[in-house]
């Protein structure tokens, strides 16, 4: 993630590194991720796919924008 210029980039992360961008805890970065499970699907290791962290920003909406 770069917070110079705004822009996230979609490539592998864990879930810390997940709640580190969206600025929540494991715990609720979990909750929010199990609520989407069907279309995520599970993390194989320690580390969402780069596909699976699409999906996860298409369905919780970017980090640090509102959505309208």
């Amino acid at each position: 993630m770069s917070i110079t210029d705004n822009t996230i980039e979609i490539k592998p992360y864990s879930l810390t590194e997940l709640s580190r961008i969206y600025g929540v805890t494991n715990r609720t970065m979990k909750n929010w991720i199990v609520k989407h499970n069907e279309a995520v699907g599970e993390k194989i290791g320690r580390l969402y796919t780069a596909l699976q962290v699409k999906i996860i920003f298409e369905k919780l909406g970017l980090p640090g924008r509102a959505e309208d």
